[in-house]
């Protein structure tokens, strides 16, 4: 099942305090980005974010789920409504995200 836009449109809403959040549609999908690197996405209008040390630690007992069939596990976000914790969220995971692979020529 594919995620609808209006799913996006509320999660970029509720992100609104942020800078330099954007997204890519990829198979029916959205990959989220924050200042350029990847911190989750929206699969089948669930919210997930990778599962980092500030992630873990700001939802201690989020599920993990996987976004699609042969993905690495990520963590359900239930608090979408909730847009300063999306935002302090977003804030303290920044730091222990990678860093974006350079493009080949």
């Amino acid at each position: 099942m594919a995620s609808s836009r209006e799913y996006l449109d509320f999660i970029l809403g509720q992100l609104s305090g942020l800078e330099e959040i954007t997204y890519r549609a990829m198979m029916g999908e959205f990959i989220l980005y924050y200042r350029g690197r990847i911190v989750g996405g929206i699969y089948d209008d669930r919210l997930l974010v990778k599962p980092t040390r500030a992630a873990l630690r700001a939802m201690p007992a989020a599920p993990r789920e996987l976004p699609y069939e042969g993905a690495k596990e990520m963590l359900l976000v239930d608090e979408v409504d909730d847009s300063a914790f999306l935002t302090d969220l977003f804030n303290a995971m920044y730091d222990e995200l990678p860093a974006p692979k350079p493009k080949k020529k």
